[in-house]
């Protein structure tokens, strides 16, 4: 089924909100142990009596999905459909930390009700007073690529309706004290913009809110065609994910050869970049690539940043320079795909097509 993305906003960590496309400015973060966003005024979007009551990452996400909606002249959409892998943890945070102070005595409810996944959905749909369909999923790295998923079924049946899908996750000082025990994290602080073949054990983490109103039919001002969509786990070898990309392009009738962006997962941590540089260098040595996470960080859910680059990568037909990894850029760039994973476990494809 093709799936027209008509539209899409992103907060992010560089100044990406209201943008059409990746500013020429990009924000270089010195000597940094994580990215967080770079948030709006929320004055204009949520009134400031309803604001105060609400976490920073659901005002992100309603301020996110509204600017989406309000950009492609569109009140309620047809579905409201999320993806998170962490959900509110700020709220989450906050429940806990009065569990233990309170020594699970007399405890305020409203922060574990704000603390659920499907609080943003909720919040969106109370909001623009939305009574459609209203779902969030939470898959870890498949959190995203479950919503879209979803939205494609539901165009699928009536190619008609306009589905607001998007992605959320953000990051906190106790999630990141938590997951850098794991290993997770680099353990000195770096510079984003030199991410990218650091070589030491780790990644920079991140956190970001993208929204993206898609259609079945297409439309004169359309961003992107979302051709395919493909999910793999935890694949053995080089080998299975080359099969994988195989199968992906010979469904749609493509070779390789089609293929003239990679925007790729690079997150700097040698262990889980290595199968970049493989295809970089090997199946997909032809295509230009790209990569995307020294702009926003690892996080769960930043394939929907990767999503909102390529969309205006094919729309306004330029390859920033400042995610650029190799010199086969040329112009047009007619198709992208896009290669993710998250610690080498959830894997997921994605062709992209100008409109």
């Amino acid at each position: 089924m093709a799936t027209y993305i008509k539209g899409a906003a992103l907060i992010s960590p560089q100044k990406t909100f209201g943008e059409r496309a990746l500013p020429d400015e990009i924000m270089a973060y010195e000597q940094v142990n994580f990215l967080q966003c770079k948030e709006p005024s929320y004055r204009e979007f949520i009134d400031p009596m309803v604001a105060r009551r609400m976490s920073r990452i659901v005002k992100m996400g309603v301020c996110c999905a509204l600017k989406c909606l309000q950009d492609n002249g569109m009140t309620s959409p047809d579905a409201i459909i999320t993806g998170t892998g962490l959900g509110c943890l700020e709220d989450t945070g906050k429940f806990l930390g009065s569990i233990y102070t309170s020594e699970e005595k007399l405890l305020n409810p409203t922060p574990f009700i704000q603390s659920t996944h499907n609080t943003v959905a909720g919040a969106i749909a109370l909001a623009i007073k939305c009574h459609s369909y209203n779902a969030t999923y939470t898959h870890r790295g498949f959190s995203f690529e479950s919503a879209l998923e979803d939205a494609i079924l539901h165009l699928d049946e009536n190619p008609k309706s306009n589905i607001l899908a998007g992605a959320f996750d953000e990051l906190t000082p106790d999630s990141y004290t938590i997951t850098k025990r794991l290993g997770l994290w680099k353990n000195h602080p770096v510079n984003n913009l030199q991410l990218v073949g650091d070589n030491t054990r780790g990644s920079l983490p991140g956190e970001g809110v993208a929204f993206f109103l898609l259609g079945g039919e297409k439309g004169k001002d359309d961003m992107a065609l979302l051709r395919s969509l493909r999910t793999f786990y935890n694949p053995g070898n080089y080998a299975d994910v080359e099969r994988e990309i195989d199968q992906l392009l010979h469904d749609q009738g493509l070779a390789t050869k089609d293929i003239d962006l990679v925007v790729a997962g690079f997150n700097g941590n040698p262990a889980g970049d290595r199968i970049y540089y493989h295809l970089m260098k090997n199946k997909l040595k032809d295509s230009a690539f790209a990569c995307y996470k020294h702009l926003c960080g690892e996080y769960d859910t930043s394939s929907s940043f990767a999503l909102w680059l390529a969309a205006t990568v094919l729309k306004k037909q330029v390859v920033p320079a400042g995610i650029r990894l190799n010199d086969q850029t040329s112009l047009p760039v007619n198709r992208v795909l896009l290669y993710n994973h998250l610690r080498g476990r959830n894997h997921a494809l994605y062709l992209l097509e100008q409109c």
